[in-house]
């Protein structure tokens, strides 16, 4: 299929349609309209199949996972997503696949209210790139250099499940019924925290995505602020799924390390704990408080009943997903 027909076939006419695109796809660009009193917010992610995605992952998961990636970010910023843009790499044409590909694309641009406005179509490599923007009103978004000592450390839903689900898929963690279907679920469709990131933007100081794993994307708040942090290993949140899979040690190895959860750890400080919980109430999630900030700038003190808790040094998404 051509270029053109393929777009007009599958992306020019489907998913959300909001009013402050001008001009979507067809034209050589298009264009938008940012609202009064808001600042434009903008992330772009790719995705290569066998570097960020397995290469046999059902087309479905692709497209999901992509667009998720992308909002997750926003989400750590606390903006409100509008607009993406696709550039998608095929290295030929498979009408089961991008039916699938595009059911995924449009589930949560439907759900979060966002409208594909333009992209590329190329023949090459399984990849896509996904540009999203959003906004986010001024002086308010959420930033990860603006951590304070004495904040308090908290995190969204349940951590290391989604590196759980991979390991199962290559064949490296045993695990079967409901619980593995839970934590391969996890892996291909991440939910990204919009909701919770722009309530967060009233309460939070600092806040990032969980894509790399807690201790290296903690470490880049830690870095950016000058600020170090203790975490209680055993207060991290972790499914029962994950926990009856693989035990608790292992599990809390996942939860420091394995990425690609998309949750969100934030700061907030002593007066606004209060606030916490009815800022997230609206977004059904649930935060959990598993260290805090100190003065001691690049220090993460890990703590497993408050015995020093030792992490081996190549543990980390990028590490087990593009060598395992």
């Amino acid at each position: 299929m051509k270029e053109f027909d393929l777009i007009k076939r599958y992306f020019a006419q489907g998913g959300h349609t909001r009013k402050d695109v001008l001009l979507g796809i067809g034209d050589d660009c298009a264009v938008t309209k940012v609202p009064e009193n808001q600042h434009l917010a903008i992330t772009t992610d790719t995705l290569i199949s066998g570097v960020h995605f397995l290469a046999d992952a059902p087309a479905r998961s692709v497209a999901y996972k992509a667009v998720a990636v992308n909002l997750s970010d926003l989400a750590a910023a606390g903006a409100e997503p509008a607009w993406i843009s696709l550039s998608l790499s095929l290295p030929s044409y498979d009408q089961a696949w991008v039916d699938e590909f595009v059911k995924g694309l449009f589930e949560l641009t439907e759900y979060y209210s966002v409208q594909l406005i333009g992209g590329d179509t190329v023949t090459g490599p399984l990849a896509l790139t996904i540009t999203a923007q959003g906004f986010v009103p001024p002086n308010t978004e959420l930033r990860r250099s603006t951590a304070k000592p004495g904040d308090w450390i908290y995190v969204t839903g349940n951590l290391g499940d989604a590196g759980a689900g991979l390991d199962i898929l290559q064949g490296k963690v045993e695990a079967s019924g409901e619980d593995r279907d839970y934590l391969i679920n996890r892996h291909y469709y991440p939910t990204p925290r919009v909701m919770a990131g722009t309530a967060l933007r009233r309460t939070a100081n600092a806040c990032i995505d969980v894509s790399d794993g807690l201790v290296a994307d903690l470490t880049h708040i830690l870095n950016g602020s000058g600020c170090g942090a203790t975490v209680h290993v055993d207060r991290l949140p972790v499914s029962s799924a994950l926990f009856d899979t693989v035990g608790a040690q292992q599990a809390y190895r996942y939860a420091l390390s394995a990425g690609d959860d998309y949750e969100l750890v934030f700061t907030v400080n002593e007066e606004q704990r209060g606030n916490l919980e009815t800022s997230l109430t609206n977004a059904n999630v649930k935060a959990t408080c598993i260290g805090q900030i100190t003065g001691y700038a690049g220090q993460l003190d890990l703590r497993l009943y408050d015995a020093r808790y030792e992490l081996d040094d190549d543990a980390g998404y990028e590490h087990r997903f593009k060598h395992g």
